[in-house]
């Protein structure tokens, strides 16, 4: 009987104790409910905001080509039938002088003398689209926006399921925004809300780079349109003043900042001569044009298209490339290897041009330039570098991007 008694209170404090855990296993399954209500709601409200701004944008967008359109295509057509009613009207003069009978010389001479009147007319106004067709780049406008969109969603995805940006594949190319000022040290996070997104292996990671041009530095020369053309014109732009700005030299620079890892970009050359490379962050922009151009200081370096051959400059040396033209140019910076390469792209397939690195071979020695890269090249990549565009003859013109995917394939088997 006591046996059946303490068997019994045990029973009687079990349940007591079951009791108990239900009643917190009930407030967790309600708390989990709760939590898993206000999260999904702030999700879809997070969604919807994310809808409302690609809807915006995509009315901004067809907007945009629409007002192009309209405003170029009234110019075009006014044009067009002010050809169309000359060429009747000289077609009819023409006409009349030929259905003149030979007999009749007065009458021959007026005709003759109308026809004469309408080929002296005043020939229409050139076009001027000065604009350019603007409205051909809103495609990759959008399509590098769905291509910075697709891959936040992929990598947050990756991060949700536990893998993190780690659990990449080391061979995945990383689409990448600038960092900015403060960011120094944020490299290997993961994704911020600001959409910047980081490889935590650099060295490893072959590295898209997204270049936007940065319209306070741009000297009254350069036209710009939007983030990813640049055109040098004659008439200034009065642009806002600008501590950053360029006054002595047709320059602008990229937005974006590096300091490590490794980046590629592509730049088209559309017209003209061009210079591409990289700059120190806190490169003075008033220095006189001689020592302020690219490539003609110790604080920057590039690729010159001079319209007979490219050319590769620093320090104020150059290095003359025996290569054909190429529309499109990429450039390759690697931190870890203190490099710089320029590709010329065509049919998705690159040829080196030039890349400066320091060398120990006994040939730079011999070699000016070499000689000027393996004194002082590599005391660049101590300082913040930004990408760099000089254009140096007028309409001369540059694009930059879109990367081409299977160049980016290429370096990152290498």
């Amino acid at each position: 009987q006591a046996q059946q008694g303490k068997f019994l209170s045990d029973v009687e404090n079990e349940l007591q104790e079951l009791a108990v855990t239900i009643a917190q296993a009930k407030k967790m399954v309600e708390l989990i409910k709760g939590a898993a209500t206000k999260e999904r709601e702030r999700v879809e409200k997070l969604f919807a905001e994310a809808s409302q701004v690609l809807g915006t944008f995509q009315k901004e967008v067809t907007g945009f080509i629409e007002d192009e359109e309209r405003s170029m295509l009234g110019e075009a057509e006014a044009d067009l039938r002010w050809k169309e009613e000359r060429r009747a009207k000289l077609a009819q003069c023409k006409q009349n002088l030929e259905n003149v009978p030979s007999t009749d010389t007065i009458y021959f001479l007026q005709e003759f003398q109308a026809l004469k009147v309408a080929m002296e007319e005043n020939l229409s106004p050139p076009l001027s689209f000065q604009k350019e067709l603007n409205f051909t780049k809103c495609t990759q406008a959008v399509g590098a926006m769905k291509d910075v969109l697709s891959t936040a969603c992929k990598n947050q995805w990756n991060h949700l399921q536990g893998k993190g940006i780690d659990g990449l594949n080391s061979q995945e190319t990383m689409i990448v925004r600038p960092l900015s000022p403060g960011d120094s040290s944020s490299q290997d996070r993961q994704p911020s809300s600001g959409g910047r997104l980081w490889a935590p292996k650099p060295a490893r990671v072959r590295v898209a780079f997204i270049i936007d041009l940065d319209s306070d530095t741009a000297d009254k020369f350069i036209q710009l349109f939007g983030t990813k053309g640049a055109k040098r014109v004659l008439c200034p732009i009065p642009y806002p003043e600008s501590p950053t700005r360029f006054i002595n030299c047709e320059q602008v620079l990229g937005l974006n900042l590096m300091n490590r890892g490794n980046y590629y970009w592509e730049v088209e050359l559309i017209e003209g001569w061009v210079s591409i490379g990289v700059i120190a962050e806190d490169f003075d922009p008033q220095e006189a044009y001689n020592h302020g151009r690219l490539g003609r200081n110790d604080r920057s370096c590039c690729l010159q298209w001079n319209g007979q051959n490219y050319v590769a400059w620093f320090g104020g040396f150059e290095c003359t490339i025996q290569q054909p033209f190429f529309h499109t140019i990429g450039v390759f910076l690697e931190y870890s290897e203190k490099a710089l390469t320029f590709y010329g792209v065509k049919d998705s397939k690159m040829t080196c041009l030039q890349q400066l690195k320091v060398s120990s071979s006994a040939k730079g020695k011999l070699d000016p330039f070499q000689n000027k890269i393996n004194r002082q090249f590599g005391s660049l990549f101590s300082c913040r570098l930004k990408p760099a565009f000089f254009l140096e003859s007028v309409d001369a013109h540059l694009q930059i991007g879109p990367l081409k995917k299977d160049c980016v394939s290429v370096l990152k088997r290498r």
